[in-house]
């Protein structure tokens, strides 16, 4: 039986958390496996390859950065974090270093399965990127990479250059919350990393066309202080 379950990996130091997560995880039919430090997560992500890996940043031996890192040296495997650390420049920090997703402590479970399940597609994907489609749809957005072609509902959406990029690299990575800085770098290149402004200019136009209602926007979402999410669901 817990061989069809999805397996999570969580990576947690502190055992009421730990075994909350565990314990709530379980009971929606989730595969669930712990560790205590960054070196046992490490081991583990490497034996058990997980769906997902929910990592705190606070570790005994190690920080969960560096954790971050090293799994990126060789797994695309999501990665949620649930810290402690709530401010903005922490969250930028994790999510540069190749996590997925951030949830501060204290957090309803509920909150969780739905980043969770995020990233379960985003798992999948992974898994199956050679029989990946050439088409976004989400709701009436629908994103077609081969032609270029975007529409929402029966009408094509016409983008300019720097707009459809923008579109491109969030359906890339639809689900995940890409930071300003790692999108300025794939647009405009890394000398103008700091340059928010251009990315409010053009986020702006993008949702203009896009969203029935720019000002509460169904696919286009602001991560406050911290970047843009293109949802996919």
């Amino acid at each position: 039986m817990s061989e069809n379950r999805p397996i999570i990996l969580i990576i947690e130091d502190d055992p009421p958390i730990r075994r909350f997560l565990h314990v709530s995880l379980s009971s929606y039919n989730y595969n669930v496996i712990d560790a205590q430090t960054g070196k046992e997560g490490l081991i583990q992500a490497a034996q058990q390859m997980p769906e997902v890996i929910i990592l705190d940043l606070g570790l005994p031996d190690m920080d969960g950065i560096e954790v971050i890192l090293q799994l990126r040296d060789w797994s695309s495997i999501p990665i949620i974090i649930v810290s402690a650390r709530g401010q903005e420049k922490d969250k930028v920090t994790a999510l540069d270093a190749g996590a997925d997703d951030y949830l501060t402590k204290p957090f309803g479970i509920g909150e969780l399965l739905a980043r969770l399940r995020v990233a379960m597609r985003h798992s999948a994907v992974i898994k199956n990127d050679s029989q990946a489609t050439s088409q976004f749809v989400i709701g009436d957005l629908k994103v077609d990479l081969a032609l270029r072609r975007v529409f929402v509902g029966d009408n094509e959406i016409h983008l300019t250059p720097l707009e459809y990029r923008l579109l491109t690299i969030l359906v890339q990575h639809a689900g995940k919350v890409l930071t300003h800085q790692f999108l300025l770098k794939e647009i405009w290149g890394p000398s103008d990393i700091d340059q928010t402004h251009y990315l409010r200019i053009f986020m702006a136009n993008l949702r203009r066309k896009i969203e029935t209602d720019p000002a509460q926007p169904r696919y286009l979402l602001t991560e406050q202080g911290v970047g843009y999410r293109l949802t996919d669901e």
